[in-house]
C-alpha cells in the first residue's frame, strides 16, 4: 500500500527541499517567499486532509439520538393511536385514512433518515472546498511570479524600457526559475489530492481535479518558454574547441 496511497510527509519534504534549492539561487527574488509560504501551506492541508479521514463522532452520536427518539415517536403516533381509533370508530373510512397518514408518515421518516446521514458528507465537502479556495489563491500567486520572465528578454535586439520588470538576462538563470515555478504547481496539485483521498465523495474529487487542471494548465504554458529557452542561441553550449590547425610552412623562393 505503500505506493498506492499520497504520503504527505514526502510531499513536505519535496517542498521544504524545493524552497531550499530556490534560496541557494534566487536568495532576493520574490519567488523564495512563495516557496516558503508552499512549505507552511503544505503542513496546514496535510493536518486537514488527515482529520477528516475520522469520523465526526458528535455528529453520528447526534443522528443516533435522533433517529432513536423518531422512531419512538413514530411507534406511538403512528401505530398505538390509529390502532385505537381505529378499534373504537365504525367507520371504515377513518380506518383508511389512518392506514394513509400512516404510510406518509414512514415515507417521510425515511426521508429525514437520508437527510441526517448525508450531513456529515456536506460538512466535510464544505471543509474541502474551504482549503482549496487558499490553495487555488498560492497557484495563481506562482503564475504571477512568473508572468514577467519573459525568454524575449534573452535577445539581442530586446530593449526595457523605463517601467519594464527586472529581467533575468541569463539562459540558464532563466530556465531554472520556470522550473522552480512549474515544481511548485506541480506540488500544489499533490496536496489538493491528498483531500480527494482523505474524503471520498464525487463532489470533493471534482474540486481536486479542478485544482490539478489549473496548476497542470499553467505548468503547460511555463514549459512552453523553457521550450524556447533551451532552442535559443544564447542557451546552446558553445563548440568545443578543435585541434589546432598547423600554420602552413613557407613557400621556398625558387632557385635561379
Amino acid at each position: 500500500m505503500r505506493y498506492r496511497t499520497l504520503d504527505p510527509k514526502l510531499i513536505i519534504d519535496t517542498a521544504e527541499r524545493l524552497e531550499e534549492r530556490v534560496a541557494e539561487r534566487f536568495p532576493d527574488a520574490g519567488l523564495r517567499g512563495v516557496a516558503a509560504e508552499l512549505v507552511s501551506l503544505s503542513r496546514d492541508l496535510a493536518k486537514a486532509a488527515q482529520a477528516l479521514e475520522a469520523p465526526i463522532w458528535w455528529l453520528r452520536g447526534a443522528i443516533v439520538a435522533a433517529v432513536a427518539a423518531g422512531a419512538l415517536i413514530f411507534l406511538f403516533v403512528g401505530t398505538i393511536l390509529p390502532l385505537i381509533h381505529i378499534s373504537q370508530a365504525d367507520d371504515a373510512v377513518q380506518s383508511v385514512q389512518g392506514i394513509e397518514a400512516t404510510i406518509n408518515m414512514m415515507i417521510l421518516a425515511v426521508l429525514g433518515l437520508l437527510a441526517l446521514i448525508r450531513t456529515e458528507e456536506r460538512i466535510k465537502r464544505k471543509r474541502v472546498f474551504r482549503q482549496l479556495h487558499g490553495l487555488r489563491s498560492l497557484i495563481h500567486v506562482i503564475d504571477m511570479h512568473q508572468l514577467t520572465k519573459d525568454p524575449a528578454a534573452l535577445s539581442a535586439n530586446f530593449r526595457p524600457t523605463a517601467h519594464s520588470p527586472t529581467r533575468i538576462t541569463n539562459a540558464a538563470d532563466l530556465a531554472r526559475y520556470l522550473d522552480y515555478c512549474s515544481e511548485m504547481l506541480s506540488i500544489t496539485g499533490k496536496i489538493a489530492a491528498l483531500f480527494a483521498q482523505s474524503v471520498n465523495d464525487d463532489v470533493v474529487i471534482d474540486g481536486v481535479n479542478d485544482v490539478e487542471n489549473l496548476a497542470s494548465n499553467l505548468s503547460r504554458k511555463i514549459w512552453q518558454k523553457i521550450t524556447l529557452i533551451e532552442n535559443h542561441p544564447a542557451a546552446q553550449p558553445l563548440p568545443a574547441p578543435g585541434p589546432a590547425s598547423k600554420a602552413p610552412a613557407p613557400r621556398r623562393a625558387p632557385k635561379l
